[in-house]
């Protein structure tokens, strides 16, 4: 039981030294301010540059809205609810690949709602617009500047009011960009510039146009993107946008009745715009949509409460009824992580965890393994004094050892008297009888008598099993008159019970 208490202090001493040393070592590192050029545009991010308030006011509104944590191959799975609206906010940790975009081409294609808000859209990401080609240019980049520096994010910038009506602007009146949004452009597809440069028809687009500074020669492909849609069939009835060929006229009513209605047009549709190009852009994609936003400041946590911001977000977003799933598996939150371990991350719990782990494994494995030879097992006398008495009475019993029995009891009883009468023990019993004859009024020939019989049958004269009783019985009620029938030991012993 010793060795025990001495391991479990032991383990508490050492926790409790491993927990002081932790809170002493540790240092609490202050979180460094955000910058546009490194934003975080995670919907678990509270910061100016992340989408935690837009999130969490759908939540509110009452909309159906989830962070997909899953591969893109989930939105056709039948295992997950099917999301009526993706959303792709920013610069993403995890780029997709070529068999992830097909498949979410595949489910717009399908129906399904994409939006997608950058300052440069990835190029790869957007499915192909078929006559026209679309591509955003960011003039100036956002450098070292705080995401919490409204003044320096919008610094020069003016609001933006609605080009045109549609579903994407109702009820918006102007929006607030940053001056570091980026610009959606135009140019129809036709063989002839399928090549051609996005850079180059940047410079030609905005030469003599404005004073602002064209795009880098060599930019990287984060600052300009450019969409190659597929060409467009030859139509076989008037001239197509882009097309490049002269009227076909026929001989035939019908046909001469369908050229006078244009076929439909395929470009997208730009909803804010401005001398340097536009802010939002949508087109059809199938049986679906797709949203292009070139300014994440106004879904942000810095910038969703400027102007009509907010409603602008949910025209793009919450307009459907159906599920609204934020992608955060490309943010580099997958759903493999585990909650707990993200929950304590940064903190020393992990490692005070950690370190009581070792502890206990070490304890386990000490106790567990042998150091020296066995040693025997303890050996517990459980038998009782009660027991001991019973089996030396019935000995004595059997061997008609009554002179035992009667030496036992009157040895103990004449040394009680011998201190009663303040005598010492080997004294004679006519004076010890004398002495306690004085001091407690007894007869003294009776105590003599006694202790004669008594010595006689303890030297050896014949006695039987009811003299011995008799003579036990007779010294039993002299010590309880004389109050010497129990020792101060048994006295408390009784008093306790």
């Amino acid at each position: 039981m010793r060795e025990r208490l001495f391991i479990i202090g032991s383990s508490a001493v050492l926790l409790a030294l491993l927990v002081g040393l932790n809170a002493a070592s540790y240092v609490k590192v202050e979180r460094e301010p955000e910058l546009e050029a490194k934003p975080d545009r995670s919907t678990y991010n509270a910061g100016p540059t992340g989408t935690r308030a837009l999130y969490e006011y759908l939540i509110e509104s009452g909309r159906q809205v989830v962070r997909w944590r899953a591969p893109v191959a989930a939105l056709t799975d039948a295992k997950h609810r099917r999301p009526a609206t993706f959303v792709v906010v920013g610069r993403l940790r995890v780029p997709y690949t070529k068999e992830e975009t097909l498949k979410l081409w595949q489910w717009i294609a399908a129906g399904g709602h994409l939006v997608v808000i950058d300052r440069a859209p990835d190029v790869e990401l957007l499915p192909p617009a078929r006559d026209f080609k679309l591509f955003s240019a960011v003039m100036t980049t956002p450098g070292d500047t705080r995401a919490n520096d409204l003044e320096n994010l919008t610094a020069g910038t003016k609001t933006l009011v609605p080009t045109q009506p549609t579903l994407l602007t109702r009820a918006v009146e102007q929006i607030a960009p940053s001056r570091f949004a980026g610009r959606l452009k135009l140019r129809p597809f036709s063989p002839a510039n399928a090549k051609t440069n996005t850079h180059e028809a940047e410079d030609e687009d905005e030469t003599g146009a404005e004073a602002e500074p064209p795009p880098p020669v060599n930019p990287t492909p984060r600052n300009v993107v450019q969409q190659q849609p597929t060409p467009k069939p030859t139509p076989a009835h008037g001239n197509g946008i882009g097309a490049g060929g002269p009227e076909v006229k026929t001989n035939s009513a019908q046909d001469k009745a369908e050229s006078k209605e244009p076929p439909p047009s395929t470009a997208p549709v730009l909803n804010f715009t401005d001398e340097r190009g536009a802010v939002l852009a949508d087109y059809v994609y199938g049986r679906g949509h797709v949203v292009v936003l070139s300014d994440p400041f106004i879904v942000a946590n810095n910038g969703i409460e400027r102007a009509d911001n907010l409603q602008l977000a949910l025209n793009l977003i919450a307009s459907g009824d159906g599920l609204v799933a934020f992608d955060e598996y490309h943010q580099g939150r997958a759903a493999t992580e585990n909650e707990l371990v993200a929950y304590f991350a940064g903190t020393p719990i992990l490692a005070l965890c950690g370190q009581a782990l070792l502890v206990v494994i070490a304890i386990v494995w000490t106790r567990g393994r042998r150091f020296a030879r066995p040693l025997p097992a303890p050996h517990v006398d459980r038998r009782s004094k009660l027991e001991f008495v019973a089996s030396m009475a019935e000995l004595q019993q059997r061997a008609r050892a009554y002179d035992l029995a009667i030496e036992n009891i009157y040895a103990r009883t004449r040394r009680a008297l011998a201190r009663y009468g303040g005598v010492g023990q080997n004294t004679p019993r006519e004076q010890i009888a004398a002495r306690v004859a004085a001091r407690s009024g007894l007869p003294q020939e009776k105590l003599e008598a006694l202790m004669r019989e008594c010595e006689d049958a303890i030297s050896g004269e014949p006695t039987t099993a009811r003299h011995a009783l008799a003579l036990v019985g007779r010294l039993r009620e002299l010590e309880r008159t004389l109050g010497i029938r129990m020792r101060s030991r048994e006295i408390k012993q009784a008093a306790a019970r």
